[in-house]
């Protein structure tokens, strides 16, 4: 703590020191107030601006400003006016300003948009001025602006963090799910990004409650458009390839909608596209990514450390429709549904030698997959946002069907197993999240209601019984049944009160969790079945009781924001399962506040500081006495005598962040620092191979982290290129449990990654990442370490018009143990684009050197593993790429 203490001191003192403003008035000779006139600061004998403010419509400015030199010059310029510079001191003071009448004669008029606009907590990005010949849709142009990082299935990070909200003309259709939109509107109906910063997406409580989070608002240039994207495309492999996606979509200034269907077999995870990447914030309610209460599972076959699409063996069909209307003649009121559809199939294949340094044991395993997802989501939205009052409910159905297979060989010496494996888990999710803010004189009350219920049902099948050594002597197959229901209900009441820049909510609530898990272990033989015993049991109720109060104090004025919460909770927590000796009843009081202040100056800079504590207790996964077998190699147990699971988390961080779009520059600082206890430690104790369970320990243990990381951005519009540049360290240490020995557990890690997009010839662009890690593991075992280095190289030449060469380079080295392994994947395209009709047709061959194979050695602190994985062999893809309007 004292390190980072030190370290937000020293960012405080930096920035604070020297910070000055200037504000004032601009009027013209005629005393008419001078609108839009732009006041900047630089520093003597320096062509370049340190801070720029724009006079409103009675000609005030105020600017602020960092600087260590005693004199800086203040430049005022207006349109028809003369340009007025005065050289003044540094430091806060009053200063106003009369231009002089100057008619500006204008020989050649030449409209020059800039690339980056900022006004007030909205940056602007004008989208013609990053695109490049090639670029199709809103992810394409985005991945080239400073500061925004797009990932595969189309979520964005801004400045390095995840957003809040994603907008299409103001409107937010898809509810935090827009890898949909990002990946499949076509660029050409885009006029500009809009980031907002500081984002309170709740009006009512916009200059009351401050946000730290950023949303983006993609604005169109039309207010009606129909539009989309679309491919179709098959291709030449064992078994042949296919590729659909159709994205029709619509955005009025009444009704928006967008139906989306995808399909391939050729190794991309469109299905991700729906998930929910902007959860909004707090006051909207609670929402989330729907998931199974993953207890059991068959082997699975490693996954390479490559991109997706080199290895996954998927066959997915992904369905999906959102609709927006508003319903009524006031236009505040909205209604949204989505609903969608996922069916897909995975294979995996893999094969490991391992030695057990510890043990003195080597094997070999051999696994193969067959993964089925069936998934069906429905969801309705009906809210209300407005100055006057905020209502907002959500309710959402969830529906699994999943099913998984796998075929496992292990070989101990001389010694085999074979077997084969199979898991059936439907899984029922309803969730309702109702928020709404009512005005009540000078006050405002917030009634917040959150009701969720899950039923997972889960079956393992494993044959033979002999395969876990011991287990069931005598029996075919065993048989793992396991069913857990969960019931969740948050309830809670919030005061709000104003005065000046100060808001205060004071809150009272419940929540209230209930568990039922029952499981019990078969054995079949020639089809008579029968049970395992009491031992391999469990028929666990779990209920989790926290009434609750809490303050919130938040401020806001125009350079500084502090959200602060201030949360007490009674804990309790009754556990019983009578047959297996559970009988708990724990109670206990904790305070687990959290907040952050954040400070804006000099008109590009922000600084913050942020920091929470957390208090976690046992839950169901770690109270239930009977073995299960959530794997076919794991059969684990929880101690009935062990107390409740106590875990304290810390957290501080402090984050630096500058964005000058006058010379299209972003970057940001981040520290952090960690840290937990717990009275419990996990003991993970296996035969050697593989086989074994985890129990608990009485012992207080603890674990600690700190992580450092810069990122700086550039877009340079001499040289068309946008580049950035990052680093990222992080030091981590735990107590650990293996095999009955106590150890301290100490992981290093850095990353240097870098990124250059270029389109400065019109026959050429460039697209260059690169990532550097470097990682070190030290425990009683012995240090180990590792080194990886990865880059993509996509290079397109467009030799003549309307035809394009694309070469895609994948490069993936890493070493470890004195090994050296290389692997280099290559990729070719060609396209034609039919310009007038808005249609392309592309030709591409993946992975040319027909690489069918990916080794890995990894050499832990226990472990030497080496594995050969499955992936992709060489295939060719003809697809036809088209907008819908």
């Amino acid at each position: 703590m004292t390190r980072l203490s030190f370290l937000i001191l020293f960012i405080v003192a930096s920035f604070v020191y020297a910070q000055q403003s200037v504000s004032g008035k601009v009027k013209n000779t005629d005393g008419e107030w001078v609108a839009n006139a732009s006041v900047t600061v630089e520093e003597p004998g320096k062509d370049a601006i340190i801070a720029y403010a724009i006079t409103n419509s009675k000609g005030e400015y105020k600017v602020t400003f960092t600087s260590s030199e005693a004199q800086v010059d203040l430049k005022v310029k207006a349109f028809n006016h003369q340009t007025t510079t005065k050289s003044i001191k540094n430091s806060t003071q009053n200063l106003d300003f009369t231009l002089s009448l100057q008619a500006t004669e204008i020989e050649e008029v030449r409209l020059k948009t800039r690339l980056i606009t900022k006004k007030g907590d909205t940056i602007s990005y004008d989208l013609k001025s990053f695109d490049t010949k090639n670029d199709r849709t809103l992810a394409d142009v985005l991945k080239r602006m400073p500061g925004i990082e797009v990932n595969k299935d189309g979520s964005i990070l801004y400045q390095g963090q995840p957003l809040s909200k994603f907008y299409v003309n103001g409107k937010d259709l898809m509810e935090g799910g827009y890898g949909v939109v990002n990946n499949a509107l076509p660029k050409d109906a885009v006029q500009k990004v809009e980031v907002l910063e500081n984002h309170q997406p709740v009006k009512i409580l916009q200059d009351k409650v401050p946000s730290d989070q950023a949303a983006i608002n993609i604005k169109l240039k039309k207010q009606v458009t129909m539009t989309g994207r679309g491919e179709v495309g098959g291709g030449i492999a064992d078994p042949a390839l296919w590729n659909i996606k159709l994205t029709p979509m619509f955005f009025g200034q009444k009704n928006q909608w967008v139906v989306n269907y995808k399909t391939n077999n050729m190794g991309e995870t469109v299905e991700n596209e729906g998930n929910i990447f902007a959860f909004g914030n707090r006051w909207e309610g609670r929402r989330g990514n729907a998931s199974q209460a993953g207890w059991l599972s068959v082997e699975k076959a490693s996954i390479p450390n490559l991109p997706e699409k080199r290895y996954l063996m998927n066959n997915v069909h992904f369905l999906s429709a959102n609709i927006l209307t508003n319903p009524f003649k006031n236009k505040e009121w909205e209604l949204k549904a989505n609903a969608s559809y996922t069916n897909n199939a995975v294979e995996r294949e893999s094969y490991s030698e391992q030695y057990n340094k510890q043990l003195d044991i080597r094997s070999t395993v051999y696994r193969d997959n067959r993964l089925y997802t069936n998934r069906a989501k429905g969801e309705m939205v009906f809210s209300k946002n407005a100055k006057e009052g905020f209502f907002k409910n959500t309710t959402t159905f969830n529906q699994f069907w999943n099913a998984d297979r796998a075929t496992a060989n292990i070989a101990v010496g001389a010694a085999g197993r074979n077997s084969g494996q199979s898991v059936e888990s439907p899984t029922t999710n309803f969730v309702n999240s109702l928020s709404t803010i009512i005005p009540w004189k000078s006050r405002m009350v917030n009634v917040m209601s959150y009701i969720s219920y899950q039923d997972d049902h889960q079956e393992l099948r494993l044959i033979p019984a002999s395969y876990f050594a011991g287990l069931a002597p005598g029996f075919d197959e065993v048989r793992q049944q396991f069913n857990l229901t969960t019931f969740e209900a948050n309830h809670s009441a919030t005061m709000g009160f104003t005065k000046k820049f100060w808001t205060f909510t004071p809150e009272i609530g419940l929540k209230y969790s209930r568990n039922g898990l029952d499981s019990e272990l078969f054995g079949v033989q020639n089809s008579f079945v029968s049970t395992f015993g009491n031992q391999f049991q469990n028929d666990l109720k779990f209920i989790n009781t926290v009434p609750y109060a809490g303050l919130g104090v938040n401020f806001k004025n125009e350079n500084w924001s502090v959200g602060i919460q201030l949360p007490v909770n009674l804990n309790n927590i009754q556990a019983e399962d009578q047959e297996r000796m559970v009988n708990q009843d724990f109670t206990r009081v904790t305070f687990e506040p959290s907040g952050f202040i954040q400070y804006s100056f000099a008109s590009f800079w922000k600084a913050a500081v942020s920091g929470n504590m957390s208090n976690s207790f046992s839950s169901v996964d770690n109270l239930y006495s009977g073995f299960i077998m959530t794997n076919p190699t794991f059969l684990n147990a929880m101690d009935a005598d062990n107390p409740i699971l106590e875990r304290e988390a810390r957290r501080v961080g402090a984050r630096v962040e500058y964005r000058n779009p006058l010379n299209n520059l972003f970057f940001n600082v981040n520290y952090s620092l960690s840290g937990s206890t717990r009275n419990l430690i996990e003991d993970f104790e296996d035969d050697g191979t593989g086989f074994g369970g985890m129990k608990y320990r009485l012992m207080d243990n603890s674990s600690t982290g700190n992580t450092a990381s810069v990122e700086i951005g550039k877009y340079f519009p001499k040289f068309k290129s946008n580049a950035s540049v990052s680093f990222r360290n992080s030091d981590n240490s735990s107590d650990n449990f293996r095999n009955g020995t106590f150890f301290v557990n100490e992981n290093d890690a850095q990353n240097l990654s870098f990124k250059l997009n270029n389109a400065l010839f019109s026959w050429m662009t460039l697209d260059y990442n690169f990532t550097k890690g470097w990682s070190s593991n030290t425990s009683i075992f012995g240090k180990t370490t590792s080194s990886q280095y990865n880059h993509n190289l996509g290079l397109t030449l467009f030799p003549v018009e309307n035809h394009s060469i694309a070469l895609n380079w994948d490069q993936i080295n890493y070493s470890q143990a004195g090994e050296q392994y290389n692997n280099g994947f290559y990729d070719l395209t060609y396209q034609f684009a039919w310009a007038s009709k808005k249609i392309d047709f592309e030709l591409k061959w993946m992975n040319i050197a027909n690489q069918k194979t990916f080794e890995t050695l990894n050499d832990s602190a226990t472990y030497i593993t080496l594995q050969r994985i499955k992936i992709r062999p060489s295939q060719v893809m003809f697809t036809v790429k088209f907008n819908f309007k």
